[in-house]
C-alpha cells in the first residue's frame, strides 16, 4: 500500500514540474552607443535641456523556451535646439519561459522580463551620461503592462478599422 502511495506522489510530483517555469538564465549589455556630437561646444550653451525618450523591445526565441529579450533605449538631449548627447542601450536578457499558453507567453516576455531589465539599462544611460560630462539622467519608473495593454488596444483597433475599410 505504502509503495502505491510513493508511486501516486511521484507521478503528481512530476505533473506538478511541468507547469509553468520562468527563470533568468543571464542579463547581459548587447550593446551601448554614447554621443556627443557638439563636442566642448555644448558646454557654452545655456538654457533648458530636453529630453526626449524612446524605447521598445525584441523578443528573438533561441531554443524551446528559450528567448533573448532585447530592451532598447534611445535618451536624446537637447539644449537649445542641438543635441547635447544622445545615448542608445540595448540591454539584453535571455529568461527560460515554459508551461504558459501563447498569449500569457506574449504578455511576460513583453512585460515582466523588460520590466526585469529596465534597471539594468536604466543605469546604463546614467552612466553613460555622467561619464560623459554630463548631469545624471533620472528615468522615470516605466509600467510595462500598461503599455502592453495599450499596444493590444491600439493593435485591435487598427484591425478594426481595416475591416471596416475593406
Amino acid at each position: 500500500m505504502s509503495e502505491e502511495n510513493k508511486a501516486a506522489n511521484g507521478a503528481a510530483g512530476a505533473k506538478e514540474s511541468q507547469g509553468p517555469q520562468f527563470a533568468i538564465q543571464r542579463v547581459y549589455l548587447k550593446d551601448l552607443s554614447f554621443e556627443s556630437p557638439q563636442g566642448a561646444m555644448i558646454f557654452t550653451k545655456q538654457g533648458q535641456p530636453k529630453v526626449n525618450q524612446d524605447m521598445n523591445t525584441a523578443v528573438n526565441k533561441l531554443d524551446e523556451g528559450v528567448f533573448e529579450v532585447v530592451l532598447k533605449i534611445t535618451v536624446e538631449v537637447k539644449v537649445e535646439d542641438s543635441t547635447a548627447f544622445l545615448v542608445e542601450v540595448q540591454q539584453a536578457g535571455i529568461f527560460v519561459v515554459t508551461g504558459l499558453d501563447s498569449q500569457q507567453l506574449r504578455q511576460v516576455l513583453n512585460t515582466t522580463c523588460p520590466q526585469m531589465l529596465f534597471p539594468y539599462a536604466r543605469e546604463v544611460v546614467d552612466n553613460a551620461a555622467v561619464k560623459g560630462g554630463f548631469p545624471p539622467v533620472a528615468m522615470p519608473p516605466i509600467n510595462f503592462d500598461v503599455l502592453f495593454a495599450q499596444a493590444l488596444k491600439q493593435a485591435k483597433e487598427q484591425q478594426q478599422n481595416q475591416e471596416a475599410s475593406a
